[in-house]
């Protein structure tokens, strides 16, 4: 049995078109007929019946669908295994990030970390805080970069930073020297507050601006890139975590404003693990020397 009659067959069973098999797999239309034949003939069992134009899988079909399905699977990881191995990686690590903490020093730390370790092969899934515990716990990554802490007793939930969070607004074009100071309440009241781009403390805090400020208007951005886009273009003004916005201020980008209204909270920074095994002890070992 040849893998390719596999692929031809999961393919054509997904687009249920031959002709859409063949673009798909840049190959002729005739070849998908082949391979479909030779892999009947193999099976002793017919995988599709012909409703006009369109194909539809048979019962036998269906059911032989799931085993081809394994099959490459099987297959294909263990080429992508060879080829990492030929390219001198031994070891495998797969994170799964949030944004707003891809947002960070992490490009930085991640670059210093393939120099230190060039044996060691680097998956990165980006994934909201939200989800990154499901997806630690079914196993789809080694490690997760969260900003929420895990309450799963399946789980290691362990903080690697604490960040405070500092009110940021568009740079007004004054010199830093000589301007006057900017006022919170009035950049509160006369510009959007940019509000919900970080997961754990928004709930919070924008009912505590909204008892201090009725007049406030909000708006719900969910991504930390775009936050920072909106206020640089004078959209608005938000709540950041400092690490988020370290290069914009000083870069003079943005600017921070002295908040003494509010108690600010503090945005943490957690890894959640599933197995503490010695390649996330390895990784976080690294990590920590410029989190902590």
């Amino acid at each position: 049995m040849e893998f390719a009659w596999l692929k031809t067959f999961v393919t054509a069973a997904e687009y249920e078109n031959f002709k859409r098999t063949a673009d798909v797999l840049f190959i002729s239309q005739p070849t998908v007929t082949v391979h479909v034949k030779l892999l009947e003939k193999e099976l002793g069992i017919k995988l599709f019946q012909r409703e006009g134009r369109r194909v539809k899988l048979t019962e036998e079909g269906v059911r032989y669908l799931e085993h081809a399905k394994k099959l490459l699977y099987v297959y294909e990881e263990g080429l992508k295994d060879i080829n990492s191995f030929s390219q001198g990686y031994t070891k495998k690590l797969s994170i799964a990030i949030s944004p707003l903490i891809a947002d960070t020093i992490l490009p930085f730390v991640l670059k210093s970390y393939t120099k230190r370790y060039p044996d060691v092969e680097i998956d990165v899934k980006i994934a909201e805080s939200v989800d990154i515990e499901e997806i630690v716990l079914n196993e789809e990554v080694d490690l997760g970069l969260s900003c929420l802490k895990s309450t799963n007793t399946n789980l290691h939930s362990e903080m690697l930073y604490k960040d405070e969070v500092v009110f940021v607004a568009p740079h007004d074009g004054r010199d830093f020297e000589t301007a006057p100071p900017l006022d919170e309440e009035e950049l509160l009241t006369n510009n959007y507050l940019l509000t919900h781009n970080h997961p754990a403390y928004w709930d919070t805090l924008s009912l505590l601006i909204k008892n201090k400020i009725p007049s406030v208007k909000m708006m719900k951005v969910s991504q930390i890139h775009i936050t920072k886009r909106f206020i640089s273009e004078g959209l608005g003004v938000s709540f950041l975590p400092r690490s988020t916005v370290r290069r914009e201020l000083l870069e003079g980008r943005l600017l921070e404003v002295y908040s003494h209204s509010f108690s600010l909270p503090d945005a943490n920074t957690y890894a959640i693990m599933k197995y503490h095994h010695e390649k996330q002890k390895e990784f976080l070992t690294f990590l920590k020397r410029y989190y902590i």
